[in-house]
């Protein structure tokens, strides 16, 4: 007999979804006040403390003030939330928001280049074992990406491909950048396949940029990130432009 695991639900979990889909969505606007606890555990058909638990996760989201004592006010999350919302920002039910694409694709062109060219210079820095074994890893993800022929994976190669650049960058807020970017994208990535193929086919430029890398070209390398980069970006914001 074959069993299927339960899926747990949490109910505050759902309580927290669903107000942070109205306040990313705008259907809360900023600097409205919610409902207070009792009036929103009987709205939703919950208990108290599913919904001040919900609260909670808000708050630290930076989605909602809680003062103890007064109304729950909705934050401009633009100005309070960080990195972590992108994902919910990009999708909205089966629809991608093409300004928030476009600002992703915008990091990503303007992020990598200096990821690239961090990681160069501290290959040049450092000595022996300290980042060979980062390199390895990095020329055999391009290995990887030159057998791969399936457009998809390549974009799964790919991204491993930069998540060891950003091992050798050794940039604990590009990573946390990187994390939430890539996050927001992975979702993304069939619809993006047409589009991408011709940037993760590229084989030679991700060797080039492996290989400036290696040698701790810091400029080098920065230039070979932008170039590889730059045609699929511009091609996305036009596809975007035009939808």
């Amino acid at each position: 007999m074959a069993w299927t695991p339960v899926v747990k639900r949490s109910v505050s979990g759902d309580v927290f979804e669903q107000i942070a889909a109205e306040v990313l969505g705008g259907e809360l606007a900023a600097g409205s006040a919610l409902p207070s606890e009792r009036q929103l555990a009987e709205a939703l058909g919950v208990s108290r403390p599913a919904v001040r638990e919900a609260l909670q996760r808000l708050a630290a989201a930076g989605l909602v003030a809680v003062r103890q004592g007064e109304a729950t006010t909705v934050l401009d999350y633009r100005r309070s939330a960080g990195l972590e919302v992108l994902p919910r920002l990009l999708l909205r039910g089966d629809s991608i928001d093409p300004a928030v694409a476009r600002s992703i694709l915008e990091a990503r062109l303007h992020n990598g280049p200096k990821i690239a060219e961090l990681a160069a210079a501290r290959v040049r820095r450092a000595q022996g074992a300290a980042v060979d074994g980062e390199l390895t890893l990095l020329r055999e993800s391009v290995d990887a990406l030159v057998a791969e022929s399936n457009p998809l994976a390549q974009q799964r190669v790919a991204l491993e491909f930069w998540d060891h650049i950003l091992d050798l960058a050794d940039s604990i807020a590009f990573r946390l950048m990187y994390s939430m970017l890539r996050a927001a994208y992975e979702p993304a990535l069939a619809a993006l396949a047409p589009i991408m193929s011709a940037e993760v086919g590229n084989a030679d430029a991700y060797r080039d940029l492996a290989a400036a890398i290696t040698a701790g070209e810091p400029e080098r390398a920065a230039d070979t990130a932008r170039a590889l980069l730059g045609p699929a970006t511009t091609a996305l914001i036009h596809a975007l432009d035009g939808a």
